[in-house]
């Protein structure tokens, strides 16, 4: 009786397409990386302001009760996108004035209603938070996370 697979060529199959997926591994990487290095997710520059409002984010906890792109607690709402939904996405005085607004309103007193606490914040602070919010905002998240609000 013929032996079909004999240990020559048991070999030459491992090692031929152990250098096969070699090859694709190292193709699809350098892809990968041409990739992020060429097509930047950032919709605006990375400003001090910013830094600024995500130290705020921060310090204030903000990811145990909102989410940004679809990270955080689900307690209050999304804020990946909330310039667009407000409308103030493009203007940057209309967006701190707006958070200001939002955020002075808190808690609201409504009965029943889920409460966000009332922050002491300067408005250095507010306008790092509202211009952090807006760089989220402009983050090329490639439709993630669905979200029909807008």
């Amino acid at each position: 009786m013929a032996e079909f697979l004999t240990k020559s060529r048991a070999r030459n199959i491992f090692y031929g397409g152990s250098i096969f997926f070699v090859v694709i591994f190292v193709g699809m990487t350098v892809h990968s990386h041409k990739y992020v290095v060429d097509v930047s997710t950032a919709g605006m520059p990375l400003t001090e302001s910013v830094i600024t409002g995500k130290h705020v984010w921060e310090r204030n906890s903000c990811i145990n009760c909102h989410s940004l792109h679809g990270e955080g607690a689900y307690f209050a709402p999304e804020l990946g996108n909330v310039m667009t939904r407000w409308g103030v996405q493009d203007y940057p005085e209309d967006a701190f004035a707006t958070l200001k607004a939002w955020m002075e309103g808190q808690p609201s007193g409504v009965e029943g209603r889920r409460q966000m606490p009332r922050y002491e914040l300067t408005d250095e602070e507010i306008r790092g938070l509202a211009d952090f919010l807006r760089w989220a905002d402009q983050t090329d998240t490639q439709g993630w996370p669905p979200n029909d609000a807008g």
